[in-house]
């Protein structure tokens, strides 16, 4: 990027490979940040801002070799001084430093990948004071620009985490997540043992009301699509199985969420397995899922593949159930299957709706109760009821018609609903002809 020779004169930049398909207000905020958005757009409406010789919009995409052509700075106003450039503190210990840098496992001149711990969350929150996008500072070096986060894992999920370097990393790692050519493989424990060695959940995911978005549920009406494939690798009697786990889509908590839904939910986790996730015997409390392999393609047109090292409390698990870490990286990574459409991802929605109506049917009958909208069964040990049951207007087959009855009148003798006995002779209502009287009642 060539400086501009004086305030006054128009300035031409070149798109860098890093710069490669950001938006021309990012550019700007990048590499001229003290250029505001509003002049910028004052630019682009008035014609001055072009990209090779084309008016451009602060929303349009650059490509590596165009020229940005950017009018004369504007000198600032007595009244208005300029603004003052903003600088980024960098405020770790070395500590924090020799911290960041001991989880990197890979690292190559577009990205690094870190074997995250468990409890250290990725992104910083409201009650979260450290995290992985705090300490990607230390791993700055040399570089231009600083490295960004290209993805996520739960605070108390461990293992492989994908950082770019570049701003071009950043954005071809993107597309590889989004059109899910990039394979990620989680190891976990669970409780139970799934009659299924191999299987495929697809079960739609939405958040559940009433938690601001911090815990998940399916959703079978409003929730978004959700697959995941689960191997079982090894098995500890009937109380708890060693699984692989493949995500197929990117939904929060989605791993656990389906897992706990089939009824095997993983180690540790008691929001979403509550007590029973968690084992006896010597076996952690901390969650028992990790992040064990990542496949994505690299921007070069090479391939990062990268295996993380198990946490001290999953591996001390797997030792005293008898597992060797071994029978899981033999498992094979295989494309896995192709992208459901929109009608079979309706069709298992229906389906998975069906087999829970049934459950709660099959839950009423079990409680003594009929169909929807029937009266409950009386309960068992209570006194048997005195009251006589009503008598129905219907006639027995084959039962003589009383006297003097009429289609849809009243018996003779008989009482009026809420009323006193008729007596015989009685007017009754009927059709009238005119007037307010009332027809007059036949004689005998």
């Amino acid at each position: 990027m060539t400086p501009p020779k004086a305030q006054d004169a128009v300035r031409q930049f070149t798109v860098k490979p890093d710069d490669d398909g950001i938006r021309l207000d990012r550019w700007f905020k990048r590499h001229l940040p003290d250029t505001s958005f509003n002049l910028v757009s004052r630019w682009a409406r008035t014609g001055q801002l072009r990209v090779d010789g084309a008016r451009a919009k602060p929303g349009d995409h650059v490509s590596e070799g165009q020229v940005i052509r950017v009018p004369p700075a504007e000198a600032p106003s007595p009244d208005k001084p300029a603004r003052p450039k903003r600088v980024r503190v960098v405020n770790l210990s070395a500590e924090q430093i020799d911290f960041a840098r001991s989880m990197v496992i890979h690292q190559d001149d577009a990205a690094f990948v870190l074997n995250k711990p468990p409890g250290l969350a990725t992104q910083g929150g409201t009650k979260t004071t450290e995290h992985v996008d705090e300490l990607l500072d230390a791993l700055q070096y040399d570089m231009e620009s600083r490295p960004k986060l290209v993805h996520r894992l739960d605070k108390d999920t461990s293992g492989a985490l994908l950082i770019a370097r570049t701003a071009r990393a950043a954005a071809a790692f993107s597309k590889s997540f989004s059109s899910r050519t990039a394979r990620k493989v989680y190891w976990a424990l669970v409780v139970g043992m799934p009659s299924i060695e191999d299987g495929m959940i697809e079960l739609p995911i939405g958040k559940q009301p009433g938690t601001g978005g911090e815990k998940m549920q399916v959703d079978e009406k409003e929730g978004s699509p959700a697959r995941t494939r689960y191997r079982v690798i090894a098995r500890a009697g009937n109380h708890a199985a060693w699984v692989e786990l493949q995500p197929f889509t990117g939904r929060t908590h989605q791993l656990r969420v389906h897992m706990a839904a089939i009824g095997f939910p993983i180690v540790g986790d008691g929001k979403y397995g509550g007590p029973e996730a968690f084992l006896t015997g010597g076996i952690s409390r901390k969650m028992h899922l990790h992040a064990r392999r990542l496949r994505v393609d690299h921007p070069d047109g090479d391939r990062i593949d990268v295996r993380a090292a198990l946490p001290h409390h999953f591996a001390e698990s797997l030792r005293t159930l008898g597992f060797e870490e071994a029978e899981g990286d033999a498992l094979p990574l295989d494309d896995g299957p192709p992208p459901m459409t929109k009608e079979q991802l309706k069709a298992n929605a229906r389906a998975h709706a069906k087999s829970v109506r049934k459950e709660r049917r099959g839950e009423r009958r079990g409680r003594g109760e009929g169909p929807i909208g029937d009266k409950p069964a009386p309960r068992s040990g209570g006194k048997p009821s005195t009251r006589k049951a009503p008598a129905t207007a219907a006639a027995k087959p084959g039962a003589r018609k009383p006297v003097g009855a009429k289609p849809g009148g009243a018996r003779p003798g008989t009482a009026k609903p809420g009323g006193k006995p008729a007596p015989r002779g009685a007017a009754r209502p009927g059709p009238r002809t005119g007037g307010d009287k009332p027809r007059a009642p036949r004689g005998r």
